[in-house]
């Protein structure tokens, strides 16, 4: 192997630079400068490469560059969660606005096939009797059906018949009875004594009133002959 040629000095280099920074800074970032040798040989010189050092101008725009990046991308990602929180409360509150159309929807349909009630009936009218013969005992009878005292329309009217002939103001003045100051009264011609005894509730205690005085005959008859209508006598 030779040995270096007398005189001359290998060219060297002192800093590697890196690209990026050069396009970063937009100049060009070497410079060369000629140093006079140590050899008396004419024409014979070194050449030494001298680094030059990045400003501070050049470093802040890629800095700036890096910065507005990172801004950029927080920008999106902050417009991206908007977007999706935006859409998470659209589908909230359709949601929400679907599902009580459907209740109200239920409900509606639920009133719909509701059935509807019919008005009470009228209380019936109360029943009318008339004023005679036919209209006392059919009410008389009713009452005694109420209260279980037996006694048929036939029977009564046949021992009304006899007693006083359908009078409700008859009174017997000369029997045993009115001889004892108690006289025999009214369509059935009870003694006042067995009235009171016999009087069935709901009904006047005048023993002149027809359907006191029937009521109040029939309950007696039926307690000592089963029924009115096994009476055929005085009773």
């Amino acid at each position: 192997m030779r040995s270096p040629i007398s005189g001359y000095n290998r060219l060297t280099k002192v800093h590697k630079f890196s690209a990026a920074g050069i396009a970063a800074a937009g100049v060009a970032a070497l410079a060369f400068a000629v140093v006079p040798g140590g050899s008396a040989d004419a024409g014979t010189q070194s050449i030494a490469v001298k680094p030059v050092a990045w400003t501070s101008t050049s470093l802040g725009v890629q800095e700036q560059q890096d910065q507005l990046g990172k801004q950029s991308d927080n920008a999106a990602k902050l417009a991206k969660r908007d977007a999706e929180a935006k859409k998470k409360a659209d589908a909230e509150a359709k949601a929400k606005a679907d599902k009580e159309r459907a209740e109200k929807q239920a409900a509606s349909r639920s009133e719909e096939r509701k059935p509807v009630q019919a008005a009470p009936a009228p209380a019936p009218a109360p029943k009318t009797y008339a004023n005679n013969l036919d209209g006392w005992i059919r009410e008389a009878m009713d009452i005694m059906k109420a209260k279980g005292i037996p006694g048929s329309y036939d029977g009564i009217k046949r021992n009304i018949m006899r007693e006083s002939t359908g009078n409700p103001n008859a009174i017997n003045n000369w029997d045993s009875n009115a001889a004892a100051g108690i006289p025999s009264k009214g369509l059935l011609q009870v003694i006042d004594p067995t009235f009171k005894a016999y009087h069935v509730e709901g009904t006047s205690w005048n023993i002149y009133d027809p359907v006191a005085n029937i009521t109040a005959a029939c309950n007696y008859a039926w307690k000592v002959y089963g029924s009115m209508d096994n009476v055929n006598s005085a009773y």
